[in-house]
């Protein structure tokens, strides 16, 4: 049996008759726990209790409260809704293990109460639990809809309306003596199906028909259709009052027969307990070798650096075009997936994940283009796992959601990568969750993902839905497609990103995974105190998180190793330096635990273009090959440079000049260069009419190597041009409603309310006017000032009505300690400080009937 739960000491008829009086029995811990567990209260902090109480109990607030449940409590709440009210604490407990008993649900129910309570949901001792009233009206059967437990209305709420008539012919044909009035035959009709024994003889009576009936009814929806002419079971359950007209065509069983015929349970299958997360099937295999998992992962968070880094060089003049709508276009996307040999789903991940990371964004101009930004190069100056671990904390604390790519939005648009509406405010809730509970399996253990799922559904039954209505909820899963919600589909992402992004190693959570959730180091009173005090929590966590990944990651070479077929095998990653220049120098043939780059005569000119010389690139590939430089590549490398630059291009429109007139004419008699439209202006003089650069690529394309020249003729070294956006900081994340509040915040408001309370409720003396309902005190002023003078003689309180200088009155409880100058200084126990006011914003002032403040 489980203990009975907490507030049964303010039972009786001596309880609380309001939530306001519930809330003023409680301590000030107990009152900073509910604006802790529902922050939505304090904006702006009450002015009272009564405020508090009131604020409490709005749809919108119940509705987040709700929300936030598991489900178990839910249910418990569900189960009190259909109670009566109040209800003692021995009926909702039947309501929840039935006739029979369930010792885990009672073991489970003193807990799920004190949550609600806590929660300011229910109030009231032990013998007198009331649901507050939104909640009741929001879980509540009602004649037109039943409750999330499958129940319809009472016997009295299904007979309002019905003539007494009908009412006493229900009850002869029950076999129940008639009464004489309408409220005793409904009475008589709820004796008779609350009690167990004469219900069970009633429907032992009931053909086997109508016993089919009621089992199509019994667990919901309670409501059937009839014709004007029923048949013979519906007929006889009517009859009987066991089916109630709620329409003319419309039936419902009533709650106290369907209870009797679900053994007193309100719902079907109650879940006291969380479900497992139990292992995946195939985690035996690295299940005790945790350092298999942590090699994974290592080896994955090495990849997605590598992804980045290819992404944004790929965008380092300059990336596509913004749409009009924001956001990146399908072909560019497409575009961004083969570049990242990757699917679009991918890429859109990598994408978002560098926006996130504040890497990438809009340059804002005219032509509004993506482009790295300049913490980008910032952030490739720092080592390896500190790169990571910055893409990692960024990913976890984003609320933009790339899994949405590609769908829709209420409006039938679609979502694009990089554009508007991809905050989902629970997306960092959920991915948070999804890793603490692989956390919570052994390490090197990977989870079963539906377990997971069914964990997370169990935790926030009502999130999925995204709402708490009941009616909201029907309405949405009727035109549902699929049965997965916004939740699942977000941790089935999660579980999928964490694994790309090195988080996790073949499905299990990694050591540096665990240490950037911060689980082993968490603060001792469970809290993260200040925005400054968490920003600094989470550096904290990301150094943790790079200490424990840098010895996964393997060390940056000084060295590739060159082969015969002009191709560079890279056997690892190479240190920065020197994997820039091989980029200009090689192109990168293909990609793996071995980078092989290939050396051909457009990549050799290129890095003479960016001002190489030939002498420069020998020396570069003998200091950095682990063997002899092959005499392919030397060939190379000189037969390039040696026509690098025998033909130079200017501006005249164009020209061309080499001192070879014989090599001009060459160019001149090749029947490509005709849509160049050359013409001889001189031996060594070629003019076109396309621009230089056309002229460049042109004569490239015939297999010239001609150099580009400055208008004083001198050869320009071409380099690549780094487009950079301004300044940018990351998108901030959505938040799921108000942020939580800090200690101190908390304290404060506590300290708040209870004065503005202590303003509001304390016993006063009779004013000489007294003020009417909702009024201010009015005084006169001479009655005012000795009043005040005569507070602050004897360190008295008072109780004074203000107007500030915006017109707005308040009441305040203040204990005047000096009056001069047409001001009074005092502390104000509503504001907790020593104020000055004026005395003539002062409406009026009324002693306290206990001077004591």
């Amino acid at each position: 049996m489980g203990t009975m739960p907490e507030g049964s000491s303010t039972a009786g008829r001596g309880g609380p008759r309001t939530l306001a009086e519930a809330l003023r029995t409680r301590g000030d811990e107990e009152l900073a726990a509910l604006l802790r567990a529902r922050p939505d209260l304090l904006t702006p902090v009450p002015g009272d209790l009564t405020q508090l109480a009131t604020r409490a109990g709005t749809r919108a607030s119940v509705v987040r409260a709700l929300e936030r449940l598991d489900r178990f409590t839910l249910q418990t709440a569900e189960a009190l809704a259909v109670a009566p009210d109040p209800a003692p604490y021995e009926t909702l407990r039947g309501l929840l293990t039935g006739d029979e008993g369930d010792p885990v649900i009672e073991a489970a129910l003193p807990h799920a109460v004190d949550v609600l309570r806590r929660q300011a949901i229910i109030w009231g001792g032990a013998d007198r639990l009331r649901l507050v009233r939104t909640a009741r009206e929001l879980l509540a059967p009602s004649p037109t809809r039943p409750s999330p437990t499958g129940l319809g209305p009472t016997v009295a709420e299904a007979t309002a309306g019905m003539s007494p008539t009908r009412l006493q012919e229900i009850l002869a044909v029950a076999g129940l003596p008639t009464t004489h009035d309408p409220v005793s035959a409904v009475a008589a009709l709820v004796t008779l199906f609350t009690d167990r024994t004469r219900m069970a003889a009633l429907l032992d009576t009931a053909p086997p028909e109508a016993l089919t009936v009621l089992d199509r009814l019994v667990w919901g929806p309670p409501y059937g259709e009839v014709t004007a002419s029923p048949t013979p079971p519906v007929r006889w359950l009517r009859d009987r009052g066991l089916l109630l007209p709620a329409s003319p065509r419309t039936v419902v069983l009533p709650r106290e027969a369907a209870l009797h015929l679900r053994a007193g349970r309100a719902h079907r299958t109650v879940e006291p307990l969380p479900p497992e997360v139990s292992p995946a099937a195939t985690t035996s295999i690295i299940q005790g070798r945790p350092q298999v998992v942590d090699s994974t992962a290592a080896g994955q968070a090495f990849t997605a650096l590598s992804t980045v880094e290819d992404l944004l060089k790929d965008w380092h003049e300059g990336g596509p075009a913004v749409l009009r709508s924001g956001g990146l276009s399908v072909r560019d996307l497409k575009r961004t997936a083969a570049a990242l040999d990757t699917n679009e789903q991918m890429a859109g991940f990598w994408l978002e994940l560098t926006y996130a990371a504040g890497l990438l964004a809009s340059d804002g101009a005219a032509d509004e283009r993506y482009a790295p930004t300049p913490a980008y190069d910032d952030w490739l100056t720092l080592p390896a796992a500190e790169r990571w671990a910055r893409l990692a904390a960024a990913w976890l604390t984003a609320t933009r959601t790339a899994g949405l790519i590609g769908g829709q939005d209420t409006k039938g648009r679609t979502l694009s990568a990089l554009g508007p509406d991809l905050d989902r405010s629970a997306a960092t809730e959920v991915r948070r969750r999804v890793l603490d509970l692989l956390a919570t399996l052994p390490a090197g253990t990977a989870p079963d993902p539906e377990s997971v799922l069914a964990r997370l559904r169990w935790e926030r039954p009502l999130r999925g839905s995204g709402t708490a209505d009941p009616e909201a909820n029907a309405a949405r899963n009727a035109a549902a497609v699929g049965p997965t919600d916004l939740r699942s589909r977000i941790a089935a992402w999660t579980l999928r990103e964490a694994e790309v992004l090195g988080i996790t190693g073949r499905g299990a959570l990694s050591a540096h995974g665990r240490a950037l959730l911060g689980h082993d180091t968490a603060p001792a009173d469970g809290t993260e105190g200040t925005g400054a005090a968490r920003h600094a929590r989470a550096e904290e966590l990301a150094a943790d998180a790079t200490a424990a990944l840098a010895p996964l990651l393997p060390e940056p070479l000084d060295h590739v190793l060159l082969q015969a077929d002009l191709t560079a095998v890279a056997p690892g990653p190479l240190q920065r330096p020197l994997a820039e220049t091989l980029s200009v120098l090689a192109d990168v043939e293909s990609k793996g635990g071995a980078t092989v780059y290939r050396f051909t005569p457009g990549s050799v000119r290129r890095a003479l273009d960016a001002g190489r010389s030939a002498s420069d690139l020998h020396t570069f590939l003998a200091t950095h090959s682990r063997t002899p430089v092959p005499q392919p590549l030397s060939y190379l490398i000189d037969d390039v440079a040696r026509r690098h630059g025998h033909l130079r291009i200017g501006a005249a429109s164009a020209y061309v000049r080499c001192d070879d007139d014989a090599l001009l004419g060459e160019i001149l008699a090749d029947k490509r260069s005709q849509g160049l439209r050359l013409r001889r202006l001189a031996p060594t003089v070629l003019a076109a009419q396309a621009d230089p650069a056309t002229l460049l690529d042109g004569l490239r394309t015939m297999g010239y190597a001609p150099a580009a020249e400055s208008a004083e003729g001198d050869v320009l070294i071409t380099r690549a041009h780094a487009r950079r956006t301004p300044p940018r900081t990351p998108p901030a994340p959505v938040p799921d409603g108000p942020p939580l509040p800090d200690a101190t915040l908390l304290g404060a408001a506590v300290k708040a309310i209870r004065a503005g309370d202590l303003a509001a409720t304390v016993e006063r003396k009779p004013a000489p006017e007294p003020a009417k309902n909702g009024e201010l005190p009015r005084t006169t002023s001479a009655e005012t000032l000795a009043t005040v003078q005569a507070a602050a003689m004897t360190g008295a309180a008072v109780w004074i009505g203000y107007v500030n200088a915006d017109g707005a009155a308040s009441q305040r409880v203040i204990a005047p300690v000096r009056v001069e100058g047409g001001f009074v200084t005092a502390y104000d126990h509503t504001a907790d400080e020593v104020r000055t006011y004026p005395l003539h914003r002062i409406t009026g002032v009324a002693e306290l009937a206990d001077d004591s403040a």
